[in-house]
């Protein structure tokens, strides 16, 4: 099946802030962008991508962690609503959440996230900031496929910016974050076509590991 046979791929994006990296996703749309962005999904309501997706008329749905016991409950209900809504692809964009090891284990090999570091360095939070005290050269992002380790799934894709001597943690942010919004769509892109697949705990393009 060529790549103009074959129907958009149903993504649903999950967010807790701006959407910035939603929005790159949405613009790539009309660009030739092969997604149908079914939902986005937020745990907070006041979350400005949820505004972004309603100005592109895409569905949103709030869906509080507050309002579950714990987080495998929570993890249930957000997995219903994904599914619900016909998803064969996860997008994390910003979702500041640790998901079960279940929830990860449902979607594997269908759930992607972006991490504001060259990984494996500076997994977790405040990556900019901690770049700048390791005296870094370059920093960057990761396109990777979710693991239940925090950070650690397989690569798919990197782009990498040079630290300028005095960076703030804001400069340094804002640079990675233009990358970003390059580097998300292409990933998405070549999952949509069928030439990215996770197989044997392996990132694989064109059926090639993926060298970052």
């Amino acid at each position: 099946m060529t790549q103009s046979e074959r129907a958009p791929l149903p993504i649903v994006v999950l967010l807790s802030g701006s959407g910035s990296n939603l929005q790159a996703i949405i613009d790539a749309v009309p660009a030739g962008l092969p997604v149908d962005i079914r939902a986005v999904i937020s745990n907070k309501m006041d979350a400005y991508g949820l505004e972004r997706a309603r100005q592109a008329g895409i569905p949103t749905q709030v869906l509080s962690h507050r309002d579950y016991a714990d987080r495998e409950s929570y993890d249930a209900a957000l997995a219903a609503l994904i599914d619900g809504y016909g998803a064969q692809l996860v997008v994390l964009a910003g979702f500041m959440r640790i998901l079960s090891d279940g929830f990860v284990r449902r979607y594997e090999g269908r759930m992607l996230n972006i991490h504001p570091s060259l990984l494996p360095r500076h997994r977790g939070l405040d990556t900019h900031t901690r770049a700048l005290a390791a005296g870094d050269g370059e920093h960057g992002a990761t396109v990777h496929f979710v693991s239940p380790e925090l950070d650690a799934g397989p690569i798919i894709i990197q782009a990498r910016v040079p630290v300028h001597p005095g960076d703030t943690p804001e400069s340094l942010a804002a640079r990675v974050l233009e990358q970003e919004h390059r580097i998300y769509p292409q990933a998405i892109r070549w999952y949509a076509e069928g030439r990215l697949e996770l197989k044997d705990g392996a990132a694989l393009l064109d059926g090639k590991p993926v060298t970052p």
